[in-house]
């Protein structure tokens, strides 16, 4: 079913116009990141960032940067699935401070460089992005990333401009499913990622938001019966737009869901299962079991931020365009609420 009639983009163009307003022509969804962030105005309401998230084998690895318009905010989190350690270290800088280095183009090079943490996202401007993380001080040791993540030239992406009106806007990009290979060094613990079995997932948002704002999204980015799968799901932030951030991946190609979804789950014990589905068809139907909480919190005095984020597995199926079904079953992945006043 189709509720939004979303217009498709197939030509490279400029995220706002001359004022730093939202280009209309802009509005809309493509399969390749063909949408330049080119931001500007709108003082303190800008919101950049590129977030990273890697599962491999054994360990769930995620760095991110964030510039904020009146702060740089990065973190850097991990989850070994078996012992269920896990640790995030944040840094805030202010504003007077050296500023990340933050890109137009989805895939750019992004880094951020401070004392406590180093962050680079390097992309060859083909088909690699070189992700390397240095902390002298994570959980008392010290921790070193080095991982390749590789970009297949025929692989689809989710490039999605979010319209709330010309003064306040997001531009979304979610990258799915790219084989990822290195390792993570935390003290003496050597974490190895595979290409065959470790895939990345890119979440880079540039955009004018509200004061305040809530959003749903899931994500997972699996090897599942020897293909390449990939679920993005979002809900709330998007409603009433005409735009939605939904899809689903398969051996690199996208089929878009037009459509809201809805997630559900209690708001007083969010480890409990979740349901996530399309508001009037059956073209996603999934259940999401949490066995993890990650709960991050801020509360600044113009920043107020509060994430759940929950790790877990997705059961259930969504719909290829043509109603064949694919099975999702035990697919790892996250299931976030976040709430921000910012």
């Amino acid at each position: 079913m189709v509720q939004h009639a979303e217009n498709e983009i197939l030509d490279t163009i400029k995220l706002c116009d001359a004022k730093g307003n939202l280009n209309p022509a802009a509005i809309g969804y493509a399969r390749k990141p063909l949408i330049q962030s080119n931001l500007k105005g709108h003082f303190m309401r800008k919101k950049k960032w590129n977030y990273w998230c890697v599962y491999g084998d054994d360990l769930m690895f995620s760095a991110a940067i964030s510039h904020l318009d009146y702060a740089t905010v990065c973190f850097v989190y991990v989850l070994d699935y078996e012992t269920q350690r896990f640790f995030e270290k944040t840094i805030t800088m202010s504003p007077l401070g050296k500023k990340p280095k933050m890109s137009e183009h989805v895939l750019d090079t992004t880094i951020c460089n401070h004392s406590e943490m180093k962050i680079q996202f390097l992309y060859d401007g083909y088909q690699e992005t070189q992700v390397t993380v240095t902390i002298p001080d994570f959980d008392g040791e010290l921790l070193h990333a080095d991982l390749t993540i590789h970009h297949l030239e025929e692989d689809e992406s989710l490039n999605v401009v979010i319209p709330w009106n010309r003064q306040t806007f997001q531009f979304t990009a979610k990258h799915h499913t790219l084989p990822t290979e290195g390792y993570v060094k935390i003290g003496d613990r050597r974490y190895a990622f595979d290409c065959r079995d470790s895939y990345a997932v890119l979440d880079y948002g540039r955009g004018v938001w509200p004061r305040e704002s809530t959003w749903n999204w899931a994500m997972a980015s699996q090897r599942c019966r020897n293909h390449r799968v990939g679920l993005n799901f979002g809900g709330q932030w998007t409603d009433g737009t005409g735009m939605t951030e939904n899809a689903f991946f398969f051996d690199g190609k996208m089929t878009k869901i037009h459509e809201d979804v809805i997630f559900k789950y209690d708001e007083q014990d969010l480890m409990k299962p979740w349901t996530i589905q399309t508001k009037f068809s059956n073209d996603v139907r999934l259940t999401f079991k949490p066995f993890f909480e990650r709960v991050a919190k801020s509360d600044a005095k113009l920043v107020q931020s509060t994430v759940h984020q929950l790790f877990g597995y997705f059961e259930g199926f969504v719909k290829f365009e043509n109603g064949q079904i694919l099975p999702i079953r035990q697919m790892l992945g996250a299931s976030e609420v976040h709430k921000a006043k910012w």
